[in-house]
C-alpha cells in the first residue's frame, strides 16, 4: 500500500497551514477559519432594510438596519443613502451614499457613517488582559467617477469599564469599481471593554474631517477625543457627483479576513430585530394588535416581539394624523394618539394605550388610510 508523508498542508499563496502533523503521534491539527459566526457585524450585507431603502440624513439617523448617518459639530452632512442593487459579485446590495450639497467643514467638523456594537458581544476579545485577541475588518467599497480616489479613514472606537474610549485608524482610497479592504488591529492589553448590553465597540467609515480632527494612523490602541480623521483625509462633500458605496462588512477575531459570511436573510432580520422592529410597516390595513379595555380608560393592545430586544424599546410613530382605525366590539373609532404604557413594557413586550373606550369592549388596532395618502408606520427602538 502506497503512502503519502508530509508535515503539513498549505494552499498555494497561503501563509498558513491548513493541516498540521504531529510527526510524534501522527495526530492533525486543522486552521479552520471560514466557521460560523465569525462575522461580528449584523446586516454587514446591506439587506435588511426595516426603515426604508432611501434616506435624506441631516442629523444622527439610522439608514438600512444597524447603520446610521453621524454628523458633528453642527456639520452639514446632509446625504441621500439609498439601498442599491450595485454591488460586488456575491452581493445583492450595496448601500451608496451622495451628498446633498456642497459643503467645506470647519477644523473640528465631521461625518460619518457608524455601526454600534454591544459590550458583551465583544468580551471573547480579551482586552485588558495578557492575551487579547486581534482583530480584522474587511469590507467592500467604492466611488463615483468624480471622488474617484479620496482617502477615507476607518475608526474603530472602544469604551473601557472606566469609561475611557481608545481607537484605532486607518486610511483607505477608494476608486470607481470596487475593492475589497482588510484590515487587521491589535488587542489591547492595557483596558478592557466594558461589558453588558451598552455601547462597546463602534465602528466609523470617516467621509468628512475637518484639520484639527485628523491624526496619524495607528493599529494598536490610542486615547481618542472623538471622531477621527488620518491626514490626508479628503472631502466626501465637496462635490455633489460624488458616491461612496459600501457592502460586504466584516469584523471578525484573528488576523486573517476570511470569505463573508453570508448568513440567510431570516436570521439577519432576527438579528436586526434585537435593536429596531417595525410591528406596522406602511401599508394599508397593516394589523398592529388585538386591543382589550378592562375599565373604560383605554384600550390597551399587548404586542410580543419576535425576538429579545436590547432593552425595554421606545415607541416610534410615523405620519400620525388620520392614520389609525380601532376596531372594537364597541363600535369603531380613530385615535388621535396613543402611547407605550411605561412600567408594563419589558425587552419581550410592549403593551399601546389608545386613551377611552367601552369597558369590555375587545378589538384591534391598525393602519388606516388617511386623507393624505401616506401610510402611518408603527416600530419600536432600542438602538444603541
Amino acid at each position: 500500500m502506497s503512502e503519502i508523508k508530509v508535515n503539513s498542508i498549505k494552499g498555494v499563496g497561503a501563509s498558513a497551514a491548513a493541516i498540521t502533523v504531529n510527526n510524534s503521534d501522527g495526530t492533525c491539527t486543522a486552521n479552520i477559519t471560514n466557521r460560523s459566526n465569525r462575522n461580528i457585524i449584523i446586516n454587514g450585507a446591506m439587506q435588511v432594510a426595516q426603515r426604508g431603502t432611501s434616506f435624506t440624513a441631516t442629523g444622527n439617523e439610522y439608514t438600512v438596519d444597524r447603520f446610521s448617518h453621524h454628523t458633528g459639530s453642527g456639520f452639514n452632512f446632509d446625504t441621500t443613502t439609498t439601498q442599491s442593487s450595485d454591488a460586488p459579485n456575491g452581493f445583492a446590495k450595496a448601500i451608496k451614499i451622495t451628498p446633498d450639497s456642497v459643503v467645506t467643514p470647519s477644523a473640528t467638523q465631521n461625518g460619518l457613517f457608524a455601526y454600534s456594537i454591544e459590550g458583551q458581544d465583544v468580551q471573547q476579545l480579551a482586552y485588558g488582559t495578557s492575551s487579547p485577541q486581534k482583530i480584522t475588518l474587511s469590507f467592500y467599497a467604492k466611488s463615483a467617477s468624480q471622488n474617484n480616489n479620496h482617502q477615507y479613514t476607518i475608526q474603530i472606537r472602544k469604551v473601557d469599564t472606566a469609561g475611557n474610549i481608545k481607537h484605532v485608524l486607518q486610511p483607505f482610497t477608494v476608486t470607481s469599481s470596487y475593492q475589497r479592504f482588510t484590515f487587521t488591529f491589535d488587542g489591547d492589553t492595557a483596558s478592557d471593554i466594558v461589558d453588558g448590553t451598552g455601547l462597546g465597540v463602534e465602528l466609523d467609515f470617516i467621509l468628512v474631517a475637518g484639520s484639527s480632527d485628523l491624526e496619524s494612523a495607528t493599529s494598536t490602541w490610542a486615547t481618542s477625543s472623538g471622531f477621527r480623521g488620518v491626514t490626508g483625509q479628503s472631502n466626501f462633500m465637496d462635490n455633489t457627483s460624488n458616491e461612496f458605496y459600501l457592502t460586504g462588512v466584516q469584523l471578525e477575531v484573528g488576523s486573517v479576513a476570511t470569505d463573508f459570511e453570508h448568513r440567510s436573510f431570516g436570521q439577519e432580520l432576527a438579528l436586526c430585530q434585537r435593536y429596531y422592529y417595525q410591528i406596522a410597516p406602511a401599508v394599508a390595513e397593516s394589523l398592529i394588535g388585538t386591543t382589550v379595555n378592562p375599565d373604560a380608560s383605554a384600550d390597551l393592545c399587548t404586542i410580543r416581539f419576535p425576538v429579545e430586544m436590547r432593552n425595554e424599546p421606545t415607541l416610534v410613530v410615523s405620519n400620525f394624523s388620520n392614520a389609525f382605525r380601532l376596531y372594537a366590539s364597541a363600535g369603531t373609532r380613530n385615535p388621535s394618539t396613543f402611547i407605550l404604557n411605561t412600567g408594563v413594557g419589558s425587552t419581550k413586550s410592549v403593551q399601546i394605550s389608545v386613551s377611552g373606550g367601552t369597558s369590555g369592549a375587545v378589538g384591534f388596532l391598525r393602519v388606516y388610510n388617511p386623507d393624505s395618502g401616506v401610510y402611518a408606520t408603527v416600530a419600536v427602538t432600542a438602538e444603541l
